[in-house]
C-alpha cells in the first residue's frame, strides 16, 4: 500500500457511470484496481459482454490503474438466476437486481475484495453512503432520474460501511462531462439496459428456457366468466395489459389483476380494477435499525424502480410482514417486487410484496 493509500477495488461493467467513478477515486489518492465481473455467458445474443470487458481493459489503460477479471457465473446462476425462475413459478415477480447487489457486487465481489486486502469496493450506482453516528445510512442518488438506491436496500451495516457511491453525489450530466474532459473511451457509450449482467432480454422468452407453457383460462375480474386463454400463469405479472387471448371484449384495455397458480387461471380486468391503497411486505429488512423497532412508522413507498413515491403508514404485522397503507392507490402491486421504505432522502429498508 504506497502511501498509507486506501485501497478500491471498483466493479468495472465497461460503463460511463464506474469509468467516471474509478477516475474520481484516483483523483481522490486511492489505490485504485478496476474488476471486471463476468456473470453470464459472453457468447449468449443478449450479452455484450466481451465488449464490455474489452472497455474495461481500455479503461484501466487510460487511467493507468491495474486491471482484474473475475468470472462468478456459476455463483450468478445459483444466487440469482434461479431464484428468479424459482420465484416466477410460484407466480410472483422478483427483481433479479436486488438480489444480485445483495449476492454478488456486495456479496461474494465484497467478500473477494476483503481477502485480497482491498479496504472498500466501489461502484458507478447512484446513490450515497454516510456515516450518522455508530451506523451507516443509505441515500438516494442526486439525481432523482438515476437514482438506483431502491435496488441496494438489503445492504448490511457491514457491506454499507466497506462501500463508495463516487458518482451517486452528482447529476448523470455531470457524469458524462467528466468523461467527455478526460476523453474517456466510454464517455458517448449508450447505457446499459435489461437484467443485471444478462443485458436486455424478452422476459417471456428468457422464462420459456426454464418454465414451460401450460394453457390455461382467463377470467373477467367483475363477472367470472372465461374470456380468453393464456401460456401459463408464470409468464405475467400484475398489472400487464398484453402477451394473452381474448375471445369477448376485444379491443378493450385489460389487464392481469391476479394470479392462480395451482388452477393456472389468469384473472383479467379493467385498470381501476389493478389499483389499491394497502400492500403487504415480508421478508422485511431495516437499513435503519431504528424504523425497524417501531411497530408503527410514516415513511415514503416505492414499489417498482424509480416509481412514484407513496406516503404511507407502515403498521407491523408479526415478525417480519409489515402492512402499509397508502396515501393514494398504486397501479399493479406484484407480488415478489420489493417495496422500499423512505424517509425523505434516506432509505429505511423495504421487503418483498406479497
Amino acid at each position: 500500500m504506497q502511501n498509507g493509500k486506501k485501497k478500491v477495488a471498483v466493479g468495472l461493467s465497461g460503463g460511463v457511470d464506474s469509468a467516471v467513478s474509478a477516475l474520481l477515486l484516483k483523483e481522490q489518492g486511492y489505490d485504485v484496481t478496476g474488476v471486471h465481473m463476468q456473470c453470464w455467458d459472453y457468447t449468449s445474443e443478449t450479452c455484450k459482454g466481451n465488449e464490455d470487458r474489452s472497455d474495461a481493459v481500455a479503461i484501466c489503460s487510460q487511467l493507468g490503474i491495474k486491471f482484474t477479471f473475475l468470472n462468478f457465473e456459476r455463483e450468478y446462476r445459483s444466487k440469482v438466476i434461479d431464484y428468479f425462475y424459482s420465484e416466477y413459478k410460484k407466480g410472483n415477480t422478483p427483481n433479479p437486481d436486488v438480489m444480485c447487489n445483495k449476492e454478488i457486487k456486495f456479496g461474494i465481489f465484497m467478500d473477494w475484495a476483503s481477502a485480497e486486502g482491498f479496504d472498500f469496493v466501489a461502484t458507478g450506482h447512484y446513490a450515497r453512503v454516510q456515516k450518522v453516528g455508530e451506523r451507516y445510512a443509505l441515500y438516494k442518488g442526486v439525481d432523482e432520474t438515476k437514482d438506483q438506491s431502491y435496488f441496494l436496500y438489503r445492504l448490511t451495516q457491514e457491506q454499507l460501511s466497506r462501500t463508495l457511491f463516487p458518482v451517486g453525489g452528482m447529476p448523470k450530466s455531470q457524469v458524462r462531462r467528466i468523461a467527455s474532459d478526460n476523453k474517456l473511451i466510454v464517455a458517448d457509450k449508450a447505457e446499459s439496459m435489461g437484467i443485471c449482467f444478462v443485458g436486455e432480454v424478452n422476459i417471456k422468452q428468457f422464462l420459456e428456457r426454464e418454465l414451460k407453457h401450460k394453457v390455461g383460462a382467463i377470467v373477467l375480474k367483475s363477472s367470472g366468466e372465461v374470456i380468453g386463454s393464456h401460456d401459463g400463469v408464470w409468464f405475467y405479472t400484475i398489472g400487464q395489459r398484453h402477451g394473452f387471448t381474448v375471445t369477448k371484449y376485444i379491443g378493450v384495455p385489460l389487464y392481469v389483476v391476479s394470479k392462480d397458480v395451482e388452477q393456472n387461471v389468469l384473472t383479467v380486468g379493467f385498470y381501476k380494477d389493478c389499483l389499491a391503497d394497502e400492500l403487504c411486505v415480508n421478508d422485511t429488512y431495516f437499513i435503519n435499525s431504528d424504523a425497524g423497532m417501531l411497530t408503527r412508522f410514516d415513511c415514503a413507498v416505492r414499489i417498482r424502480h424509480l416509481g412514484q413515491l407513496f406516503l404511507a403508514k407502515v403498521t407491523k404485522i408479526v415478525d417480519d410482514k409489515y402492512k402499509a397503507v397508502l396515501d393514494e392507490r398504486a397501479f399493479g402491486i406484484a407480488p415478489g417486487q420489493s417495496a422500499v421504505f423512505y424517509a425523505g432522502d434516506e432509505v429505511l429498508g423495504g421487503g418483498i410484496l406479497c
